[in-house]
């Protein structure tokens, strides 16, 4: 019981973390246009394509953790987006969050494959439908398959503009 608590505390700090910086993706400030200049400023192109991407696997992969609901995909999902901001907006930067460095980003990396490996807990629809989406190989996958992801989509997609390159 312990662990199933542990579990959805974690869950229900990351998931709803993530749900929201999808929603300020498409409805913050300057809503998708806004995030597509941003991701263009960093370099990922088409900007409009990627602030759809990124608002929407923030959405669904948020939401899914905090339901404990396929939770191994969510969690590379978690790990993908995080390596793809950890190479771009964060890069270059140090380590300290404070400073713009990619802390953050590590954190809810790790947070996640930890997520993956231990379990979303009783209290989750994995349980509830008997998805074992979770464990040590699961843990794996969501390490490296979101990374392998980050890194084709920087491969395809991440031009930098000429001060970068």
């Amino acid at each position: 019981m312990d662990v199933d608590l542990g579990m959805l505390v974690l869950r229900l700090a990351l998931g709803p973390m993530l749900v929201l910086h999808g929603a300020n993706k498409v409805w913050g400030g300057g809503g998708l246009s806004g995030t597509a200049g941003w991701f263009e400023s960093l370099g990922l192109r088409p900007g409009w394509l990627h602030a759809r991407l990124a608002a929407g696997t923030e959405l669904v992969a948020g939401s899914l953790v905090t339901l404990g609901l396929l939770t191994g995909p969510a969690a590379a999902a978690f790990v993908g987006l995080m390596a793809v901001a950890a190479l771009t907006d964060h890069r270059g930067k140090g380590y300290f969050v404070f400073k713009g460095g990619w802390e953050y980003v590590l954190l809810v990396a790790m947070a996640a494959v930890a997520l993956a490996v231990t379990g979303p807990g009783a209290w989750s629809l994995d349980e509830a439908l008997g998805l074992p989406l979770s464990g040590p190989v699961w843990g794996v996958v969501a390490a490296v398959g979101g990374l392998a992801a980050a890194g084709g989509l920087l491969a395809v997609f991440r031009r930098p503009v000429a001060d970068e390159a």
